[in-house]
């Protein structure tokens, strides 16, 4: 599982050996099975996920019980709730592995412990952040504003293999759609 992180930051910010030994103490490999809960809304995250192999979500459930998905995290993406770790807060949304997985799970004090790694490593960090706020806000700028359509435009840009993979009510919560519209949005695309 550490060749694939290995990998990971090759391409981004070469480690060396002494820093990936380091980063790689900080992080404990898992398997999880399909449908494996890591944190439930409302409990304290105790960890966040590097997604080696697999693909995880993160989703809140209304007061209908119905699930609304906000991320998928396939391999070499990140997954965490953020506020939860850092502040000792309940969670605000659940995570949970839409595949069998393997990941590397890291504590809250993956962050501050990454200073030690020097200013670069701290600036990749902080543009991965930054990375994920700008996908946020646009997710939520399209969740209230644009059509079906263009959402799962997006979606397919931004999750170009989880389409084939996933089950189709799943790519539906994270549009914000049904199940049957998402079939009717396809019909239409697949026609066009």
């Amino acid at each position: 599982m550490l060749d694939a992180l290995r990998t990971y930051f090759h391409g981004k910010l070469p480690l060396t050996e002494t820093q990936f030994t380091t980063l790689a103490s900080l992080l404990t490999p898992r398997r999880l099975a399909k449908g494996e809960v890591l944190g439930r809304q409302g409990e304290l995250a105790r960890f966040g996920v590097f997604v080696v192999r697999g693909c995880l979500r993160s989703y809140v459930t209304d007061t209908r019980h119905k699930e609304h998905i906000l991320q998928f995290a396939p391999e070499n993406w990140w997954i965490a709730d953020q506020h939860s770790l850092r502040h000792h807060e309940p969670a605000l949304f659940a995570i949970d592995a839409l595949e069998d997985s393997e990941v590397l799970l890291f504590g809250a004090g993956f962050y501050a412990q990454l200073s030690a790694f020097g200013p670069e490593f701290q600036a990749l960090f902080y543009e991965l952040l930054q990375r994920s706020l700008v996908a946020m806000q646009r997710r939520l700028i399209g969740v209230l504003s644009a059509p079906a359509e263009v959402r799962y435009r997006e979606f397919q840009q931004l999750y170009p293999t989880l389409a084939r993979r996933l089950p189709q009510r799943h790519i539906a919560a994270y549009l914000g759609i049904t199940p049957e519209s998402l079939s009717r949005l396809r019909a239409g695309r697949n026609r066009g």
